[in-house]
């Protein structure tokens, strides 16, 4: 009897928590943003500006989206190579940082491009042998899966910038090596992600052809919705509306979480203070970066309980009431960051839909096109994150930038997030117009 036969299935669910634990560190990327966005001339080390800060987010999501799309056919074939070469290009990338990344276009290249890199080799991984594993909870396991995503970015953040004095403050010069804190951490955070990947990889296997869990039959195919009876190739996925709809959807939800990930704390220091509700930076500061790291606990706890819940009310009528909630609040986040208890509250709101994408998205994708190429078939859905992750940041920062010299204060975020609100609202329409595939003018393969 083979490995494969005998794995307790659950082992798959921990080495990919593990993985996703330290693919979301981008989700940290604000924790250095203070850092590095500090003038020269008041001391600062790199005096990056909003929107240079903004293009190392951006430039590792769309290359995160990218890589997912070029590897898929290839990870899909041999998973475990792929989550631990993900592993190891991330670590890289992150080490690369620390050593050369004293300029904007090293940071950009190490963080951004080559970090975002090796999380798109390795994201899709424990979301496709998953799901695979455990086709009676594709919802619930999908969360579960990408769950450590979103907390890994509250570790991360929580290391980085207080915990046990935080490393940004404490790692100047580490191991005499001459570096500042930024880079010292980058340096950290690249062994370590490099080394827990690797761990997580030796899980990520596929189960035996013709698996199926004990008790566990396949669904009858049914006109009522997509039931993932269907097996489509990436080719002929790509000729369905329903390819469309989705990639559509999850640009304009991604686009209002992306938007809030890279400026909650610019934001919450801006309405905190025009408000009065502290007039002090610091203390802004310090709410804002509290309502940072509930974003990304909530991120975590929304990627498990929205899938979960579509497993019980169906795709469809989860991803419509996501998107609706989250246009809802980005429309009133403005008012309502203006308070301690109404930043953190908004935060959570929108970091709980926001990590719903991750799990009813891949799920979605499973029940629409099937889960044989589910890992090729999901990196081209999950396209829309790097166009939601150029948009929403840059968005964000051009209007951060230009109220420096209009004067503008806290009325810079409005329309960012008019635009990221109206984005989900039509994501939410979008949602009521989907219908299965019509399996009539599909040719099935096997």
């Amino acid at each position: 009897m083979s490995e494969q036969k005998v794995m307790n299935r659950w082992l798959v669910v921990v080495g990919g928590i593990l993985i996703q634990l330290c693919l979301g560190a981008i989700y940290a990327w604000s924790v250095f943003t203070k850092k590095i966005t500090i003038p020269i001339e008041e001391g600062g080390l790199y005096g990056f500006d909003a929107k240079q800060a903004a293009w190392v987010f951006s430039a590792g999501l769309a290359s995160f989206a990218l890589v997912m799309v070029l590897v898929g056919p290839w990870a899909k074939q041999k998973p475990r190579l792929a989550a631990a070469l993900g592993g190891i290009v991330l670590g890289i990338g992150y080490i690369l940082g620390g050593f050369l990344g004293s300029t904007f276009l090293a940071q950009l290249i190490c963080i951004g491009i080559i970090g975002g890199a090796g999380i798109g080799i390795a994201y899709v991984v424990p979301i496709a042998v998953g799901i695979k594993w455990f086709p009676d909870k594709k919802g619930m396991i999908a969360g579960l899966g990408v769950a450590g995503f979103g907390f890994g970015a509250t570790l991360w953040v929580k290391l980085a910038g207080s915990w046990f004095g935080g490393l940004l403050n404490t790692t100047d010069n580490f191991l005499g090596l001459g570096l500042p804190g930024v880079q010292s951490v980058f340096v950290i955070y690249g062994a370590v992600f490099l080394v827990i990947v690797l761990i997580g990889s030796i899980f990520m296997v596929d189960p035996p052809k013709g698996y199926k869990p004990a008790g566990w039959e396949p669904p009858a195919l049914t006109d009522a919705g997509a039931v993932g009876s269907l097996e489509l190739s990436s080719r002929q996925m790509l000729k369905t509306p329903q390819y469309y709809m989705l990639l559509m959807m999850f640009i304009g939800s991604g686009l209002a979480g992306l938007m809030v990930i890279y400026c909650i704390r610019l934001f919450g220091v801006d309405a905190l203070q025009a408000s009065g509700a502290t007039t002090d930076t610091a203390a802004a500061g310090v709410i804002a970066g509290t309502a940072m790291a509930w974003y990304a606990i909530l991120n975590g706890l929304g990627r498990i309980i929205w899938g979960t819940v579509s497993d019980k009310i169906g795709r469809k009528i989860a991803l419509f009431l996501m998107c609706l909630f989250q246009g809802i609040i980005m429309l009133a986040f403005l008012k309502m960051g203006g308070s301690k208890v109404g930043l953190i509250v908004g935060a959570c709101i929108i970091g709980f839909n926001f990590g719903g994408n991750f799990a009813l998205f891949p799920t979605a994708t499973a029940d629409f096109f099937g889960t044989k190429n589910l890992g090729p078939n999901y990196g081209w859905v999950f396209l829309a994150y790097g166009v939601a992750g150029i948009a929403g940041p840059q968005v964000a920062g051009y209007f951060k930038d230009a109220a420096k010299t209009s004067g503008a204060g806290v009325a810079a975020w409005n329309t960012p997030f008019i635009v990221a609100g109206i984005a989900c609202l039509a994501a939410a329409v979008i949602a009521l117009l989907l219908k299965p595939v019509d399996h009539a003018k599909i040719e099935v393969t096997d």
